[in-house]
């Protein structure tokens, strides 16, 4: 039996019922906009109605009487005051228009659609250098999915990645800093740029991981520390890079920190400590809080190759031997320390061989801190003089033996001209300010495992102590007290670690070293008449520093005399021994002193 056709509208009219249905819901959608506050009104008086209903089935029967008479005695009044229906039907209008709300909750809103937004771009950016036409199953392709590729992930407040973990193919060329170099700059420029990112290569895993540091704190004022004797803080760094911690105060709390301890003394094997940065990067701050933590222990020689008097707060004071600032003073200084280095060595070879312990003095740490002692170079150069970073040969080469430590802060632009023996016994090295990858591998020997900064805040820098790793740092804050800039906090911070001022220069009494002359007290009983004039026909030249006692001047103890004062006691001497020869002075008036 053949089929009849289908009429003509039921084939053709599809189109037009499809039409009509959308007018249809356009109509209704447009209804309901303009009708939308009677529906909700109508809505709310039905709810209304439920609920009396719901509460007068739930009152007893007992009580239903009481009931009725006060909602007529309610609706009586309400009718009898002026307004009152009016006011009636407003109360019962917005009571209905409340209860009759959507209270649909809203669909929650994709948060994660963003992140993975984010994350999706990133794996596109990737593909050109994890990919490869050969690869049968690629990791990485164009269109492909990400979350193979990114396993773990993790985003903070703001939206901005923490942590990323990197699946890469076996195949790609992890050994190579070139290519090493490529992959952390993709990543941590589509990461975010102004922060710092650790970056751990797994070349077992075939995995990166990628982490953002948070800065590291910038208001650490200096403290006294908590540390052994031989131990010095250079900064602080982050808590997973070292298994030690300080309690420090900052702020209005106290925190444990974790700090960046640099070893000196007869077990350290970095002895010596070099520091570069740029100008203003903090090398000075960090000379200061060196300075402040030796004084603990030891005495400190200071050479200021700036110029600017940054440590004129340290002048004078109860262990600091000197402050130089002049081109003489320096090789003064610098050629004492070389001779007192020798003579600790002496010493204590020569206890050795008896049998007995150091001497005291060969323990005390002496420190020789130098400031761009490289300004001095070009000085010593044009007055046709030896480069006082010689002088500094002897203390580098021998000065762990007998507790001398040399620390040198330097800027890069005149890095070039620090000797050989400086560059080569400063195992512990120190990078402060902004500084590019190859200035930090330059200096520290090994390229940092964070990203480097284009713009850091004073003190914030890098660490390496020998053949350690390198760690981020951040000088605890050190200013020149003496400083209008300085704030009140900082300055008093660094005011009370300062010793006391020593008796100034002109009114110091030092003892006459015994190794340079012995003099003869004289006890007077009457006027010495001497005959004869007494004349000092040769200059006295003293080839040797002085050996100044321990609380001796700054002078004396930096192995600086005068020779004035020891042609005055010469001549003084030969007077009295010329008037007790003549019969002036009886020699029992002549007493040795006690």
């Amino acid at each position: 039996m053949a089929r009849r056709p289908l009429p003509r509208i039921l084939s053709t009219g599809g189109a037009q019922l499809a039409r009509s249905r959308e007018l249809a819901r356009t109509a209704a959608d447009s209804a309901t906009d303009v009708l939308h506050p009677l529906i909700t009104i109508a809505r709310g008086l039905r709810r209304l109605a439920a609920a009396g209903r719901h509460r007068w089935a739930q009152t007893p029967k007992d009580r239903r009487g009481p009931l009725l008479f006060l909602v007529a005695s309610v609706i009586l009044v309400v009718a009898l005051v002026p307004y009152g229906p009016l006011l009636a039907a407003v109360v019962v209008t917005g009571a209905a228009a409340w209860q009759g709300r959507d209270r649909t909750p809203p669909e929650p809103v994709d948060s994660d659609e963003p992140r993975k937004q984010r994350l999706s771009t990133l794996y596109d950016a990737l593909v050109p250098y994890f990919s490869a036409a050969e690869d049968p199953a690629p990791l990485y392709a164009h269109g492909g999915e990400w979350e193979k590729a990114f396993p773990s992930y993790a985003f903070d407040d703001s939206g901005r990645l923490s942590h990323l973990l990197v699946r890469y193919p076996a195949y790609f060329t992890d050994g190579e800093p070139e290519a090493r170099a490529r992959i952390e700059h993709l990543l941590t420029t589509k990461a975010g740029r102004g922060r710092e990112y650790l970056l751990v290569w797994d070349e077992e895993g075939n995995e990166l991981a990628v982490t953002a540091l948070a800065p590291l704190p910038t208001d650490i004022a200096a403290q006294r520390f908590v540390t052994a004797p031989g131990e010095t803080v250079l900064g602080f760094t982050d808590p997973s890079e070292v298994q030690r911690t300080l309690p420090l105060t900052y702020g209005e709390e106290r925190h444990d920190v974790p700090p960046v301890v640099w070893r000196t003394g007869l077990r350290s094997t970095e002895p010596h400590l070099l520091a570069m940065g740029q100008p203003g990067s903090g090398t000075s701050t960090l000379l200061r809080s060196l300075a402040l933590q030796a004084l603990q222990h030891g005495d400190i020689l200071i050479v200021d190759g700036g110029g600017t008097g940054e440590y004129a707060c340290l002048t004078g004071r109860d262990g600091v031997l000197a402050v130089e600032c002049g081109l003489a003073g320096v090789r003064t200084s610098l050629e004492w320390a070389a001779t007192e280095t020798e003579r600790r060595l002496i010493a204590v070879n020569r206890a050795r061989q008896a049998g007995h312990p150091p001497p005291e003095d060969t323990r005390r740490p002496l420190w020789l801190l130098l400031d761009r002692p490289t300004a001095f170079t070009h000085l010593a150069a044009a007055e046709g003089c030896e480069d006082p970073q010689s002088l500094l040969q002897v203390p580098l080469r021998h000065g762990r033996a007998v507790n001398v430590t040399v620390v040198v802060a330097e800027q890069f632009d005149s890095a070039e001209a620090l000797s050989d023996a400086l560059r080569q016994h400063t195992r512990a090295r120190v990078v402060l300010g902004p500084a590019t990858v190859e200035q930090l591998k330059a200096v520290l020997g090994a390229p940092p495992h964070t990203t480097p900064l284009p713009v850091v805040p004073p003190g914030r820098g890098y660490a390496r102590l020998g053949t350690g790793a390198v760690h981020r740092l951040q000088v605890p804050a050190t200013p020149d007290p003496y400083d209008d800039c300085t704030s009140d906090a900082l300055r008093a911070a660094v005011q009370d670690l300062l010793p006391p001022k020593t008796t100034p220069a002109d009114g110091e009494t030092v003892p006459e070293p015994t190794t340079v002359l012995r003099t003869t007290a004289v006890k007077v009983t009457k006027p010495v008449e001497v005959m004869k004039p007494v004349k000092v026909t040769k200059p006295v030249e003293v080839t040797k520093p002085v050996e100044a006692a321990q609380a001796g001047g700054v002078a004396e103890a930096a192995g600086v005399t005068v020779a004035a004062e020891i042609a005055e006691a010469v001549e003084s001497a030969e007077a009295v021994e010329a008037a007790v020869t003549e019969g002036a002075v009886p020699e029992a008036a002549v007493a040795e002193p006690t």
